[in-house]
């Protein structure tokens, strides 16, 4: 039988319509159960704390708990392969954090490729960093810091909080763009390498901003630069490292992730609720006092950025031989 062409456009349409409808549906009902945001770190730290921020609004905008489950362990890694080997239904989240960028080229062995298993959802903030030195150093700016480190090769020790670790690939950066020669004092916890910055036993340290503001401004350490693209709100006074060295740029970062095959409406009603978050007021003010700094993007955008991020460290940890402990 010849259907009519008006009428079989009809039916096609009919029909596009309905097999769009199951993941549509599924967009529109999700969450009908609790969500897992698993974090790699203990409770009570920066990343932690953020993620906990983010639930809590997710959870009273969404009409279902969404619950922090702190999985610490390996440098993030058991975090990550947990969701990893998650069902992808967008009930159990990642953390997404610096470390996972870092981790793909300072671990050989991984049972996970980050890049191919984890579909970004949404970015969350950023931690801007800052150059401490003792005050007994005599250098007051960046370009005045690396003539001194090059007339004291070998003799400015500085302080690291583990292999492959944060301040330790920005130190690395640093020491790289600048063409100085520094000695990496490696400490298993930032409070005993920042109170060692401050009695003078190490006379350098990249660290967060947050932590060490206080003692910035007590007059403990000074801070000779941050360590963003562009200046801190809450150092504003201080010049940034690029302003010296151009190009240079480090901070920690937050973001939200899913296994991949996720979705693509739950991820997309994910990134938009997040960025909801990050527009609010008293989302914002939580995150601002505590040092953080919103950075709102895309699903495309945050996995172009962790792109960029997880290229640059494998080139910093390639050229400083950095190997995971």
């Amino acid at each position: 039988m010849k259907i009519p062409r008006r009428k079989f456009l009809r039916l096609a349409a009919s029909t596009s319509m309905l097999s769009a409808f199951p993941r549509n549906a599924l967009a529109l009902d999700y969450p009908t159960r609790p969500v897992r945001i698993v974090v790699g770190y203990g409770p009570a730290g920066p990343i932690d704390i953020v993620a906990r921020i983010i639930a809590q609004y997710l959870s009273e905008h969404l009409g279902q708990p969404f619950v922090v489950e702190n999985r610490p362990g390996a440098a993030t890694n058991l975090a990550t392969e947990q969701v990893v080997r998650a069902a992808p239904d967008g009930y159990t989240l990642l953390a997404v954090v610096t470390a996972n960028a870092s981790n793909a080229t300072l671990y050989r062995h991984l049972n996970f490729n980050f890049i191919r298993d984890i579909v970004p959802v949404a970015s969350v903030a950023r931690t801007p960093g800052v150059m401490d030195v003792n005050p007994a150093v005599p250098a007051k700016t960046v370009p005045e810091f690396i003539a001194y480190a090059k007339a004291n090769p070998g003799k400015i020790n500085m302080a690291a909080v583990g292999v492959g670790s944060g301040s330790d690939l920005a130190g690395e950066l640093f020491k790289t763009m600048a063409g100085v020669g520094l000695v990496t004092v490696q400490y298993n916890n930032p409070g005993p390498a920042l109170t060692d910055v401050i009695r003078g036993r190490v006379q350098l340290m990249f660290d967060f901003i947050p932590s060490s503001i206080a003692h910035i401004k007590a007059g403990e350490v000074r801070a000779l630069a941050v360590t963003t693209a562009k200046r801190a709100e809450a150092l504003p006074d201080i010049p940034t490292v690029g302003e010296s060295i151009p190009g240079y740029e480090w901070s920690g970062w937050m973001g939200i992730g899913a296994p991949a095959n996720t979705p693509s409406e739950i991820v997309d009603r994910l990134n938009q609720s997040v960025n909801a978050a990050l527009a609010d007021s008293k989302v914002k003010a939580r995150l601002t006092d505590l040092g953080e700094e919103p950075i709102p993007m895309t699903p495309g955008e945050f996995g172009k950025f962790v792109a960029a991020e997880t290229e640059k460290w494998a080139k910093v940890i390639r050229t400083a031989g950095i190997k995971a402990e």
